[in-house]
Order: structure tokens, then C-alpha cells, then sequence
């Protein structure tokens, strides 16, 4: 399989100099979004993971593969819960959904943010499922759903947060005290375990450093490789079965 690690490096060198340059162009025309809208507005800062992810299914040998990511219309599906959903990757073999994947990051915002990318993640899954088991995907064989998310590696990202106390219910114990940066690793592994993903890959990453191409990975359970092996398999599967 092809080295997906020098793959990420170059991903995340793209997501962070992108950033970078949209954010001094909007600045040198004077028209600068507050905070790190700028940024995030000019788009494309992404698209370094989704061709990554693309590259994994190549490398499988589905050669009749329809690797959708650039025209939305064409990454969009049907819901249950919804008319429709906008993935950033899906692939299709003939009229054969094999995968969807939704690629997310966050830059700072961190506890404004936190529960907006956990209810879209588990949202987004749900409905997928529920289409899938009401046969909207029909004759697909069950498909490969994946989630990968990079976060900004910074002292808030990784500090401790303080105690949350409700009454009378009790907020489990196991989010009590983490940094947003082990919350968000923990959702990814409950997002996998409890089997809404088939897999998930999270690392972080720091804007200077990041612009070298530097990454964590703090958990090889949801890191790139684990990812990539199992897309790559169910690619491979599919393959061997055309």
C-alpha cells in the first residue's frame, strides 16, 4: 500500500499554508473575516486529505471506480432523516455504493465547537445507516463509512478543562478533566466501537510546525494507517468480487 503517513505530512503542509495565504490575501484587500473566518472562507484547505483518501481506493485496484469529490452534486446521497446529504468523498463501482467519507478539521473555537462537530458526526452517521437499512442504496452491498478529523494542536486544544458539574444527572466520568484534544479522541473511538463508523482518523496538528508537515497521532487505533488498511481492504474486497 502506498505510504499514507508521507501522504497526511503533505495533506497537512496544503491544509496550513492555504490557510496561511487566504488569510493574508483577505487581509491585504481589507476585507478580513472576523477571527479565523478568513481562513476557513476561502475553501479548498481540505482538499489535500480528500485526495489522499482518493488515492487509497486507487491503490486497491477497483478499477471501475467513480471517485467523487470535487462536483457537489455528485458526492451528494439520499437520507432517512433528510432529502439528502453533501459527503466529502464517496465512491461508487457501476451502481454500487462502496464508500462515503467526511473529512473535518477545527482551528481554534475549541469549546464553542467541541459539541456542533459531535452531533453533526453522529448525525450524519445515523442518517447514513437509516438510509442504507430502508434500501436507498440499493443493490449495494453494505457500504464503508469513514470520518477523519484534524485539530489544531495549541495550548487550549491540550490543557486540562475544568470539571462539569450538573444536577441531578451526572456527566460520565470518563470526559471529566480532558483536554479537547483527548475528548475529541475518545468520541472517534466510541464513533468506531460502537460501530456508526468503520473507521475514523484523528490527529492534530500545530500551524507552524503543521506547515512542515508535522502531525500527532496520538492514538494508532485511529490513526492514518488503521484508516487507510481498512478502506483500502473493503476497496480490494469489492474489487476481488466485480
Amino acid at each position: 500500500m502506498l505510504d499514507v503517513e508521507a501522504g497526511l505530512a503533505a495533506a497537512v503542509t496544503h491544509f496550513w499554508t492555504l490557510r496561511a495565504s487566504q488569510k493574508e490575501r483577505q487581509a491585504a484587500t481589507g476585507r478580513q473575516d472576523a477571527g479565523n473566518r478568513g481562513a476557513v472562507t476561502g475553501g479548498k484547505h481540505a482538499d489535500g486529505f480528500v485526495r489522499l483518501i482518493a488515492d487509497i481506493v486507487k491503490d486497491a485496484g477497483l478499477a471501475d471506480a467513480s471517485i467523487r469529490y470535487a462536483e457537489k452534486k455528485a458526492r451528494t446521497l439520499p437520507g432517512y432523516f433528510r432529502p439528502s446529504k453533501e459527503w466529502d468523498l464517496i465512491v461508487v463501482s457501476g451502481d454500487r455504493l462502496v464508500a462515503a467519507v467526511e473529512v473535518k478539521s477545527q482551528v481554534g473555537s475549541f469549546g464553542n465547537n467541541f459539541n456542533n462537530r459531535v452531533e453533526e458526526a453522529l448525525g450524519n452517521a445515523t442518517d447514513f445507516w437509516a438510509a442504507y437499512a430502508k434500501g436507498a442504496y440499493t443493490p449495494s452491498a453494505r457500504p464503508w463509512l469513514g470520518y477523519l478529523f484534524m485539530l489544531e494542536e495549541q495550548p487550549r486544544s491540550m490543557a486540562p478543562t475544568r470539571p462539569i458539574r450538573l444536577e441531578p444527572f451526572a456527566v460520565d466520568d470518563a470526559f471529566q478533566g480532558l483536554s479537547y484534544a483527548q475528548r475529541y479522541e475518545l468520541v472517534c473511538t466510541r464513533l468506531v466501537r460502537e460501530r456508526l463508523y468503520d473507521a475514523a482518523c484523528f490527529f492534530t496538528s500545530a500551524a507552524n510546525s503543521g506547515r512542515q508537515g508535522q502531525f500527532s497521532q496520538p492514538n494508532p487505533e485511529l490513526g492514518i494507517r488503521n484508516f487507510a488498511l481498512s478502506l483500502h481492504a473493503r476497496a480490494a474486497a469489492f474489487a476481488r468480487l466485480k
